[in-house]
């Protein structure tokens, strides 16, 4: 399914909230303004931070920039997005959410490649698309989300998640500030060492520590496996549907497993 297309309307004045933001140079010299601001703002956020600490000071520098609450940044992978930063508690809380109900922006960026906006969680076409997470986003304050992929055009290896606390579109310079971060959030991505290199000794290898989570959901479903003596696909697919069952996340049963406080029966 291709993404909510959203039109601005254009008789709004210059400068209005969701208007035209006015007279712009030709070849877009004032979003390349924008542009340069915003990355001014990037550099000083990021500036003398270790490299493991970086993507999670970008999700920060979003909603410094943007007119967002939060934002969170979610990897590729098999069975379940690797849900690596967030600005704050409630932000990887809604990466969690789409994580274990496999469904909502962030998946269908992962899915389809584009971007996908979710401009009103609380009726129309968004709130049919995804109507769990939208129930469940709406619960916890959240009405839009604005999902930009990493990566190329040729691969995309996550997203960006920008969450809002009320319905809209993001204006056009607001996107291109959106995708600016985006592709510093994959460059810096990209440049974290990675196992398979002869990486220093004082360099973490890739992810680690900002995967941790992941890697005890993983560790759950190893535990699920033995337990009930199916596959890798099918104990996570009931790790995710005791989460829903129980109103939880998959990282919370997750834990539980990991700590023998929840067992599962054949």
């Amino acid at each position: 399914m291709k993404e909510a297309v959203v039109v601005r309307p254009r008789d709004d004045p210059p400068g209005a909230p969701g208007g035209d933001p006015g007279p712009r140079r030709a070849g877009g010299g004032d979003l390349d303004l924008d542009g340069i601001r915003a990355a001014d703002v990037i550099a000083r956020g990021v500036r003398g931070v270790e490299p493991g600490e970086v993507p999670g000071r970008l999700c920060e520098v979003a909603v410094e920039l943007l007119p967002v609450i939060g934002a969170s940044v979610s990897l590729r992978s098999e069975g379940m997005p690797v849900q690596l930063s967030a600005s704050s508690a409630q932000a990887a809380r809604l990466a969690q959410m789409q994580a274990t109900l496999g469904d909502g922006p962030c998946q269908s960026v992962l899915e389809e490649g584009a971007p996908v906006f979710a401009c009103d969680l609380t009726s129309g076409r968004d709130a049919g698309r995804w109507p769990v997470f939208a129930q469940q986003a709406t619960e916890a304050g959240v009405r839009a989300v604005y999902a930009v992929p990493l990566g190329s055009d040729a691969a995309c290896v996550g997203t960006l998640d920008l969450y809002r606390d009320r319905p809209g579109v993001l204006t056009d310079r607001q996107l291109h500030v959106a995708r600016l971060v985006a592709g510093v959030m994959t460059v810096a991505l990209m440049a974290l060492p990675r196992e398979t290199e002869a990486a220093p000794r004082d360099e973490e290898p890739w992810l680690s520590g900002l995967a941790a989570d992941h890697d005890e959901v993983y560790q759950a479903v190893g535990m699920i496996m033995a337990q009930l003596g199916v596959g890798a696909d099918d104990a996570l697919a009931r790790l995710r549907a005791d989460a829903f069952a129980r109103g939880r996340t998959a990282l919370d049963v997750a834990r539980e497993v990991i700590a023998h406080r929840r067992r599962f029966e054949r």
